[in-house]
């Protein structure tokens, strides 16, 4: 199973603030969070800039990692949720940015996803982020508005709670 890799796969143009190779880590999607996801990539209100779905899938982790329950609540929606699919769901693969990977890494070598605990996956824990936002914003707004933070964060190397754009 690809737990996850840096995408090697970037673009060869360079130029200021692009993604270096290892900026980006692989991972999986469950179909029906892709296809959510798909649909705010594709919404007319993601303009200027067009976020990509390695922008709308760290967005959502940075959202559900924003809060200090994000732990309980990731593992509340897998004990609940998504052990009730069947375990062969396709699932798409994608990108996240690294800091946001580095989220769920951390996540996903802790206590809380160790015996006698299940095991979830990174692929699960992805998904579950994705399904939270879902849940709480099925518009997709805040993940728009989270996406620009990161964007901001990128570029200046700095955690941004700047307020909403007027």
């Amino acid at each position: 199973m690809l737990i996850a890799m840096t995408n090697p796969n970037q673009s060869g143009h360079a130029s200021l603030g692009s993604a270096e190779a290892g900026d980006v880590v692989e991972t999986r999607l469950w179909m029906e969070e892709h296809s959510w996801l798909y649909g705010l990539l594709r919404s007319s209100e993601n303009i200027a800039p067009t976020f990509r779905i390695p922008d709308l899938l760290s967005a959502c982790i940075a959202i559900v990692f924003d809060r200090d329950d994000a732990a309980e609540r990731i593992f509340a929606f897998l004990g609940t949720s998504l052990v009730m699919r069947s375990p062969n769901t396709p699932r798409r693969r994608e990108s996240l940015w690294r800091p946001q990977y580095e989220l769920l890494h951390d996540l996903q070598c802790s206590a809380a996803n160790k015996h006698p605990n299940p095991k979830f996956g990174l692929d699960q824990l992805t998904t579950a982020c994705v399904a939270l936002c879902q849940q709480e914003d099925v518009s997709g707004a805040a993940v728009l508005l989270q996406a620009r933070r990161n964007m901001v964060e990128r570029h200046m190397g700095s955690r941004v709670t700047a307020a909403p754009p007027r």
